[in-house]
C-alpha cells in the first residue's frame, strides 16, 4: 500500500509525495531529516492537508502527478472536499482504486510523527 499526501508548508505552499510508511515520511519532513525532500529541508512542514491510499505505486504514482499538475486553488478544493477528487480525476484514472483516509484518521497520523 502506497500513501499519497499533500501537505502545507510554511507560506501556505502545498507540497504532494508518496509514502509507503506515512508516519514515518510525515516524519522525516517535519523535523528535516537528512532523508526528508529538499524542499521541505527549507520549507517547514505545518500540517497535513489530505491524504489517499492506493493498492500499488504505479497507482499512487499517477495520482501524484496528476495532483502535481492542479493548481493551488484545485488542489484547495480537493484538500477541502473529498467528493471534489472524482470530478478531477475521472477522466484520467480509475478513481475507484484510490482510497480516502479520513480528516479525524489524518489528524492522528500527523499527531504521532512529533511523538517518535
Amino acid at each position: 500500500m502506497y500513501y499519497i499526501y499533500i501537505i502545507m508548508c510554511e507560506n501556505n505552499i502545498l507540497y504532494t509525495g508518496i509514502a509507503k510508511d506515512i508516519e514515518k515520511r510525515l516524519h522525516e519532513h517535519y523535523f528535516k531529516l537528512k532523508s526528508s525532500a529538499k524542499f521541505t529541508k527549507s520549507h517547514q512542514m505545518l500540517e497535513l492537508k489530505t491524504l489517499y491510499l492506493a493498492e500499488n505505486r504505479s497507482d499512487a504514482s499517477k495520482l501524484e502527478y496528476l495532483i502535481k499538475k492542479l493548481t493551488k486553488k484545485q488542489k484547495l478544493l480537493l484538500i477541502n472536499d473529498e467528493k471534489y477528487f472524482n470530478e478531477l480525476f475521472s477522466t484520467y484514472i480509475d478513481t475507484s482504486k484510490y482510497t480516502f483516509i479520513t480528516k479525524e484518521n489524518q489528524l492522528e497520523i500527523f499527531s504521532k510523527i512529533k511523538e517518535k
